[in-house]
Protein backbone atom coordinates (compact mmCIF):
# COMPACT_ATOMS: atom_id res chain seq x y z
CA UNK A 1 0.00 0.00 0.00
CA UNK A 2 2.94 2.36 0.56
CA UNK A 3 4.08 1.89 -3.04
CA UNK A 4 0.50 2.21 -4.31
CA UNK A 5 -0.04 5.48 -2.42
CA UNK A 6 3.31 6.81 -3.62
CA UNK A 7 2.61 6.02 -7.28
CA UNK A 8 -0.93 7.39 -7.04
CA UNK A 9 0.27 10.59 -5.41
CA UNK A 10 2.92 11.16 -8.09
CA UNK A 11 0.43 10.55 -10.90
CA UNK A 12 -2.34 12.68 -9.38
CA UNK A 13 0.04 15.57 -8.66
CA UNK A 14 1.28 15.54 -12.24
CA UNK A 15 -2.33 15.21 -13.44
CA UNK A 16 -3.36 18.28 -11.45
CA UNK A 17 -0.46 20.38 -12.73
CA UNK A 18 -0.89 19.41 -16.38
CA UNK A 19 -4.68 19.73 -16.33
CA UNK A 20 -4.43 23.14 -14.67
CA UNK A 21 -2.13 24.45 -17.39
CA UNK A 22 -4.24 23.00 -20.22
CA UNK A 23 -7.45 24.29 -18.66
CA UNK A 24 -5.98 27.77 -18.32
CA UNK A 25 -4.94 27.81 -21.98
CA UNK A 26 -8.27 26.58 -23.34
CA UNK A 27 -10.42 28.73 -21.08
CA UNK A 28 -8.33 31.79 -21.93
CA UNK A 29 -9.02 31.27 -25.64
CA UNK A 30 -12.73 30.79 -25.05
CA UNK A 31 -12.86 33.79 -22.68
CA UNK A 32 -11.29 36.00 -25.35
CA UNK A 33 -14.05 34.93 -27.75
CA UNK A 34 -16.78 35.80 -25.25
CA UNK A 35 -15.00 39.05 -24.42
CA UNK A 36 -15.09 40.04 -28.10
CA UNK A 37 -18.84 39.35 -28.13
CA UNK A 38 -19.25 41.53 -25.04
CA UNK A 39 -17.25 44.31 -26.68
CA UNK A 40 -19.56 44.10 -29.70
CA UNK A 41 -22.60 44.44 -27.46
CA UNK A 42 -23.81 40.88 -27.97
CA UNK A 43 -23.20 39.83 -24.36
CA UNK A 44 -23.50 41.52 -21.01
CA UNK A 45 -19.96 41.73 -19.51
CA UNK A 46 -21.41 40.78 -16.13
CA UNK A 47 -22.25 37.24 -17.23
CA UNK A 48 -18.88 36.33 -18.78
CA UNK A 49 -17.52 34.56 -15.71
CA UNK A 50 -20.87 32.84 -15.11
CA UNK A 51 -20.78 31.44 -18.65
CA UNK A 52 -17.19 30.28 -18.16
CA UNK A 53 -18.21 28.53 -14.95
CA UNK A 54 -21.02 26.67 -16.71
CA UNK A 55 -18.67 25.69 -19.57
CA UNK A 56 -15.97 24.42 -17.19
CA UNK A 57 -17.29 20.81 -16.94
CA UNK A 58 -17.32 20.46 -20.75
CA UNK A 59 -13.70 21.58 -20.88
CA UNK A 60 -12.65 19.24 -18.08
CA UNK A 61 -14.21 16.22 -19.79
CA UNK A 62 -11.62 16.52 -22.58
CA UNK A 63 -8.72 17.91 -20.54
CA UNK A 64 -8.63 15.54 -17.57
CA UNK A 65 -8.01 12.32 -19.61
CA UNK A 66 -5.15 14.05 -21.45
CA UNK A 67 -3.86 15.36 -18.13
CA UNK A 68 -3.83 11.83 -16.70
CA UNK A 69 -2.01 10.48 -19.76
CA UNK A 70 0.67 13.18 -19.62
CA UNK A 71 0.81 12.89 -15.84
CA UNK A 72 1.72 9.18 -16.05
CA UNK A 73 4.34 9.89 -18.71
CA UNK A 74 5.96 12.68 -16.69
CA UNK A 75 5.73 11.03 -13.26
CA UNK A 76 6.93 7.58 -14.32
CA UNK A 77 9.49 9.09 -16.70
CA UNK A 78 11.05 10.98 -13.79
CA UNK A 79 11.04 7.84 -11.66
CA UNK A 80 12.86 5.93 -14.40
CA UNK A 81 15.47 8.69 -14.72
CA UNK A 82 15.99 8.80 -10.95
CA UNK A 83 16.30 4.98 -10.88
CA UNK A 84 13.31 4.72 -8.55
CA UNK A 85 11.71 2.14 -10.83
CA UNK A 86 14.96 0.17 -10.75
CA UNK A 87 14.86 0.17 -6.96
CA UNK A 88 11.23 -0.94 -6.94
CA UNK A 89 12.06 -3.74 -9.37
CA UNK A 90 14.97 -4.88 -7.19
CA UNK A 91 12.65 -5.12 -4.17
CA UNK A 92 10.23 -7.39 -6.00
CA UNK A 93 7.84 -4.85 -7.55
CA UNK A 94 7.12 -6.26 -10.99
CA UNK A 95 6.07 -4.23 -14.01
CA UNK A 96 2.77 -6.08 -13.99
CA UNK A 97 2.04 -4.92 -10.45
CA UNK A 98 2.96 -1.33 -11.31
CA UNK A 99 0.61 -1.61 -14.29
CA UNK A 100 -2.16 -2.73 -11.94
CA UNK A 101 -1.41 -0.02 -9.39
CA UNK A 102 -1.66 2.62 -12.11
CA UNK A 103 -5.23 1.59 -12.81
CA UNK A 104 -6.18 2.74 -9.29
CA UNK A 105 -5.92 6.49 -9.96
CA UNK A 106 -7.05 5.85 -13.56
CA UNK A 107 -10.35 4.35 -12.36
CA UNK A 108 -10.80 7.26 -9.96
CA UNK A 109 -10.31 9.72 -12.83
CA UNK A 110 -12.64 7.63 -15.05
CA UNK A 111 -15.40 7.95 -12.44
CA UNK A 112 -14.85 11.71 -12.32
CA UNK A 113 -14.93 12.01 -16.13
CA UNK A 114 -18.03 9.80 -16.30
CA UNK A 115 -19.83 11.97 -13.74
CA UNK A 116 -18.89 15.11 -15.66
CA UNK A 117 -19.69 13.67 -19.08
CA UNK A 118 -23.01 12.03 -18.27
CA UNK A 119 -24.55 14.53 -15.85
CA UNK A 120 -22.66 17.72 -15.05
CA UNK A 121 -21.55 18.84 -18.53
CA UNK A 122 -25.06 18.56 -20.11
CA UNK A 123 -26.52 20.56 -17.21
CA UNK A 124 -23.84 23.20 -17.75
CA UNK A 125 -24.70 23.42 -21.45
CA UNK A 126 -28.37 23.95 -20.54
CA UNK A 127 -27.48 26.82 -18.22
CA UNK A 128 -25.17 28.32 -20.87
CA UNK A 129 -27.89 28.23 -23.53
CA UNK A 130 -30.38 29.78 -21.14
CA UNK A 131 -27.97 32.65 -20.55
CA UNK A 132 -27.43 33.09 -24.28
CA UNK A 133 -31.19 33.12 -24.85
CA UNK A 134 -31.54 35.79 -22.18
CA UNK A 135 -28.79 37.81 -23.84
CA UNK A 136 -30.57 37.57 -27.19
CA UNK A 137 -33.72 38.94 -25.55
CA UNK A 138 -31.89 41.98 -24.18
CA UNK A 139 -32.37 45.39 -25.77
CA UNK A 140 -29.59 47.66 -26.92
CA UNK A 141 -30.05 49.73 -23.78
CA UNK A 142 -29.06 46.73 -21.65
CA UNK A 143 -25.67 46.35 -23.35
CA UNK A 144 -24.91 49.90 -24.48
CA UNK A 145 -21.77 51.50 -23.02
CA UNK A 146 -21.08 55.20 -22.96
CA UNK A 147 -18.39 56.54 -25.26
CA UNK A 148 -18.23 53.50 -27.54
CA UNK A 149 -19.59 52.70 -30.98
CA UNK A 150 -21.54 49.48 -30.74
CA UNK A 151 -22.92 47.22 -33.47
CA UNK A 152 -26.38 45.88 -32.75
CA UNK A 153 -28.36 43.10 -34.38
CA UNK A 154 -27.16 39.74 -35.63
CA UNK A 155 -26.04 41.25 -38.94
CA UNK A 156 -24.71 44.47 -37.38
CA UNK A 157 -27.21 46.60 -39.34
CA UNK A 158 -27.27 49.31 -36.68
CA UNK A 159 -24.39 51.16 -35.02
CA UNK A 160 -25.16 53.21 -31.92
CA UNK A 161 -23.08 55.66 -29.92
CA UNK A 162 -23.93 57.55 -26.75
CA UNK A 163 -21.54 60.02 -25.17
CA UNK A 164 -23.15 59.60 -21.75
CA UNK A 165 -25.65 57.20 -20.22
CA UNK A 166 -27.79 57.58 -17.10
CA UNK A 167 -27.57 55.15 -14.20
CA UNK A 168 -30.91 53.51 -15.07
CA UNK A 169 -29.85 53.30 -18.77
CA UNK A 170 -32.88 55.21 -20.02
CA UNK A 171 -31.37 58.66 -20.69
CA UNK A 172 -28.70 59.20 -23.37
CA UNK A 173 -26.57 62.20 -24.31
CA UNK A 174 -24.78 62.97 -27.59
CA UNK A 175 -26.55 60.23 -29.52
CA UNK A 176 -25.41 58.90 -32.88
CA UNK A 177 -27.30 56.11 -34.72
CA UNK A 178 -26.44 54.77 -38.18
CA UNK A 179 -28.74 52.11 -39.63
CA UNK A 180 -28.36 50.33 -42.96
CA UNK A 181 -31.34 48.91 -44.83
CA UNK A 182 -31.47 46.66 -47.89
CA UNK A 183 -28.82 47.47 -50.55
CA UNK A 184 -31.58 47.94 -53.18
CA UNK A 185 -33.29 50.68 -51.17
CA UNK A 186 -32.70 54.16 -52.67
CA UNK A 187 -31.90 55.44 -49.18
CA UNK A 188 -29.93 52.53 -47.84
CA UNK A 189 -28.30 54.48 -44.98
CA UNK A 190 -29.98 56.53 -42.28
CA UNK A 191 -27.98 58.57 -39.79
CA UNK A 192 -29.53 60.15 -36.69
CA UNK A 193 -27.73 62.72 -34.53
CA UNK A 194 -29.28 64.17 -31.38
CA UNK A 195 -28.25 66.09 -28.31
CA UNK A 196 -30.16 63.73 -26.04
CA UNK A 197 -32.51 60.77 -26.08
CA UNK A 198 -34.64 58.67 -23.78
CA UNK A 199 -36.40 55.33 -23.85
CA UNK A 200 -40.19 55.42 -23.74
CA UNK A 201 -42.37 52.39 -23.03
CA UNK A 202 -45.98 52.40 -24.26
CA UNK A 203 -48.85 50.47 -22.62
CA UNK A 204 -49.06 48.13 -25.61
CA UNK A 205 -45.49 46.99 -24.98
CA UNK A 206 -43.88 48.90 -27.85
CA UNK A 207 -40.66 50.77 -27.17
CA UNK A 208 -39.55 54.08 -28.65
CA UNK A 209 -36.30 55.94 -28.54
CA UNK A 210 -37.27 59.61 -28.32
CA UNK A 211 -34.51 61.88 -29.63
CA UNK A 212 -34.38 65.63 -29.07
CA UNK A 213 -32.69 68.48 -30.98
CA UNK A 214 -30.96 66.72 -33.83
CA UNK A 215 -30.73 65.85 -37.50
CA UNK A 216 -31.57 62.89 -39.72
CA UNK A 217 -29.69 62.11 -42.94
CA UNK A 218 -31.06 59.59 -45.47
CA UNK A 219 -29.33 58.53 -48.65
CA UNK A 220 -27.07 56.16 -50.49
CA UNK A 221 -23.30 56.38 -49.81
CA UNK A 222 -21.50 57.71 -52.90
CA UNK A 223 -24.55 59.56 -54.24
CA UNK A 224 -25.39 63.25 -53.90
CA UNK A 225 -29.09 62.89 -53.15
CA UNK A 226 -29.03 62.82 -49.37
CA UNK A 227 -32.09 64.11 -47.54
CA UNK A 228 -31.59 66.17 -44.40
CA UNK A 229 -34.24 66.65 -41.71
CA UNK A 230 -33.87 68.87 -38.66
CA UNK A 231 -36.11 68.01 -35.72
CA UNK A 232 -36.88 69.04 -32.16
CA UNK A 233 -38.39 65.68 -31.14
CA UNK A 234 -38.08 62.46 -33.12
CA UNK A 235 -39.33 59.00 -32.17
CA UNK A 236 -37.67 55.78 -33.35
CA UNK A 237 -39.60 52.53 -32.99
CA UNK A 238 -37.31 49.93 -31.46
CA UNK A 239 -37.72 46.28 -32.50
CA UNK A 240 -39.06 43.88 -29.95
CA UNK A 241 -36.43 41.43 -28.68
CA UNK A 242 -36.80 37.83 -29.76
CA UNK A 243 -37.39 35.70 -26.70
CA UNK A 244 -36.25 32.12 -27.27
CA UNK A 245 -36.82 29.61 -24.50
CA UNK A 246 -36.45 26.34 -26.40
CA UNK A 247 -33.15 24.49 -26.05
CA UNK A 248 -32.52 22.16 -28.98
CA UNK A 249 -28.79 21.43 -28.67
CA UNK A 250 -28.24 17.69 -28.26
CA UNK A 251 -25.29 18.37 -25.96
CA UNK A 252 -27.78 19.89 -23.51
CA UNK A 253 -30.08 16.87 -23.43
CA UNK A 254 -29.98 14.86 -20.18
CA UNK A 255 -28.39 11.44 -20.60
CA UNK A 256 -31.56 9.63 -19.53
CA UNK A 257 -33.43 11.22 -22.46
CA UNK A 258 -30.83 9.89 -24.91
CA UNK A 259 -31.48 6.30 -23.87
CA UNK A 260 -33.63 4.37 -26.33
CA UNK A 261 -33.60 7.09 -29.00
CA UNK A 262 -33.81 6.04 -32.67
CA UNK A 263 -32.19 9.21 -34.00
CA UNK A 264 -28.60 8.49 -35.07
CA UNK A 265 -27.33 11.89 -33.92
CA UNK A 266 -28.73 11.33 -30.44
CA UNK A 267 -27.35 7.79 -30.32
CA UNK A 268 -23.94 9.11 -31.34
CA UNK A 269 -24.12 11.72 -28.57
CA UNK A 270 -24.86 8.98 -26.01
CA UNK A 271 -21.96 6.84 -27.27
CA UNK A 272 -19.66 9.86 -27.14
CA UNK A 273 -20.54 10.56 -23.51
CA UNK A 274 -19.85 6.95 -22.57
CA UNK A 275 -16.65 6.83 -24.64
CA UNK A 276 -14.84 9.53 -22.68
CA UNK A 277 -14.71 7.73 -19.29
CA UNK A 278 -13.82 4.46 -21.06
CA UNK A 279 -10.90 6.22 -22.72
CA UNK A 280 -9.24 6.94 -19.35
CA UNK A 281 -8.17 3.42 -18.19
CA UNK A 282 -7.16 2.48 -21.74
CA UNK A 283 -4.80 5.43 -22.17
CA UNK A 284 -3.41 4.72 -18.69
CA UNK A 285 -2.82 1.14 -19.82
CA UNK A 286 -0.52 2.06 -22.70
CA UNK A 287 0.97 5.13 -20.98
CA UNK A 288 2.94 2.95 -18.54
CA UNK A 289 5.21 1.28 -21.14
CA UNK A 290 5.57 4.56 -23.05
CA UNK A 291 6.88 6.22 -19.87
CA UNK A 292 9.71 3.69 -19.63
CA UNK A 293 12.88 5.53 -20.72
CA UNK A 294 16.62 4.99 -20.43
CA UNK A 295 18.32 7.53 -18.11
CA UNK A 296 20.68 8.43 -20.96
CA UNK A 297 17.80 9.11 -23.36
CA UNK A 298 15.98 11.81 -21.38
CA UNK A 299 12.44 11.86 -20.01
CA UNK A 300 10.93 13.55 -23.09
CA UNK A 301 12.16 11.06 -25.69
CA UNK A 302 8.84 9.19 -25.94
CA UNK A 303 6.62 12.13 -25.08
CA UNK A 304 5.97 13.24 -28.68
CA UNK A 305 5.08 9.78 -30.08
CA UNK A 306 2.96 9.12 -27.00
CA UNK A 307 0.99 12.35 -27.51
CA UNK A 308 0.56 11.52 -31.20
CA UNK A 309 -0.83 8.12 -30.21
CA UNK A 310 -3.28 9.77 -27.81
CA UNK A 311 -4.36 12.30 -30.45
CA UNK A 312 -4.88 9.46 -32.93
CA UNK A 313 -7.13 7.75 -30.37
CA UNK A 314 -9.19 10.90 -29.80
CA UNK A 315 -9.33 11.78 -33.51
CA UNK A 316 -10.55 8.29 -34.38
CA UNK A 317 -13.26 8.57 -31.72
CA UNK A 318 -14.42 11.87 -33.23
CA UNK A 319 -14.37 10.39 -36.73
CA UNK A 320 -16.28 7.31 -35.57
CA UNK A 321 -18.87 9.60 -34.03
CA UNK A 322 -19.31 11.34 -37.39
CA UNK A 323 -19.53 8.02 -39.23
CA UNK A 324 -22.17 6.83 -36.81
CA UNK A 325 -24.21 10.02 -37.31
CA UNK A 326 -23.98 9.59 -41.08
CA UNK A 327 -25.06 5.93 -40.87
CA UNK A 328 -21.76 4.59 -42.22
CA UNK A 329 -21.28 2.36 -39.19
CA UNK A 330 -24.10 0.40 -37.51
CA UNK A 331 -25.53 1.82 -34.31
CA UNK A 332 -24.79 -1.35 -32.34
CA UNK A 333 -21.11 -1.01 -33.19
CA UNK A 334 -21.02 2.63 -32.16
CA UNK A 335 -17.64 3.74 -30.87
CA UNK A 336 -16.80 0.45 -29.14
CA UNK A 337 -14.52 -0.75 -31.94
CA UNK A 338 -12.20 2.22 -31.38
CA UNK A 339 -11.73 1.25 -27.73
CA UNK A 340 -11.09 -2.37 -28.70
CA UNK A 341 -8.52 -1.29 -31.27
CA UNK A 342 -6.51 0.86 -28.86
CA UNK A 343 -6.89 -1.70 -26.09
CA UNK A 344 -5.16 -4.08 -28.49
CA UNK A 345 -2.44 -1.45 -28.96
CA UNK A 346 -2.03 -1.33 -25.17
CA UNK A 347 -1.81 -5.13 -24.98
CA UNK A 348 0.86 -5.09 -27.70
CA UNK A 349 2.88 -2.47 -25.81
CA UNK A 350 2.55 -4.44 -22.56
CA UNK A 351 2.94 -7.88 -24.12
CA UNK A 352 6.27 -8.61 -22.43
CA UNK A 353 4.94 -7.43 -19.07
CA UNK A 354 1.73 -9.45 -19.33
CA UNK A 355 3.43 -12.67 -20.42
CA UNK A 356 6.37 -12.49 -18.01
CA UNK A 357 6.29 -14.97 -15.09
CA UNK A 358 5.35 -13.47 -11.76
CA UNK A 359 8.35 -12.61 -9.63
CA UNK A 360 8.43 -13.96 -6.06
CA UNK A 361 7.77 -11.47 -3.31
CA UNK A 362 10.97 -10.09 -1.91
CA UNK A 363 12.73 -9.67 -5.26
CA UNK A 364 16.41 -10.57 -5.40
CA UNK A 365 16.46 -11.50 -1.71
CA UNK A 366 13.55 -13.94 -1.92
CA UNK A 367 14.30 -17.58 -1.11
CA UNK A 368 14.81 -19.91 -4.06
Amino acid sequence: MIVFRYLSREVLMALTAVSGVLLLIIMSGRFIKYLAQAAAGQLDPGVLFIIMGYRLPSFMVLIVPLGLFLGILLAYGRMHLDSEMTVLSATGMSDRRILGYTQGPALLVALLVGWLSLWVAPAGVVKTQQLFNEQDAMTEFDTLSAGRFQSLGRQAQRVTYAGALSQDRTELQEVFIAERSDPGDPASLSVLIAESGRQQMNPDGSRYLVLENGYRYDGNPGAADFRTIEYDVYGVLLPKPEVVTEITDREAMPTRELLGQDNLRLQAELHWRMALPLLVPIVAFFAVPLARVNPRQGRFLKLLPAVLLYMAYLALLISARGWMEAGRTPAWLGLWWVHVLFLAVGVALNLRTLTAPSAPRGGAHAPA
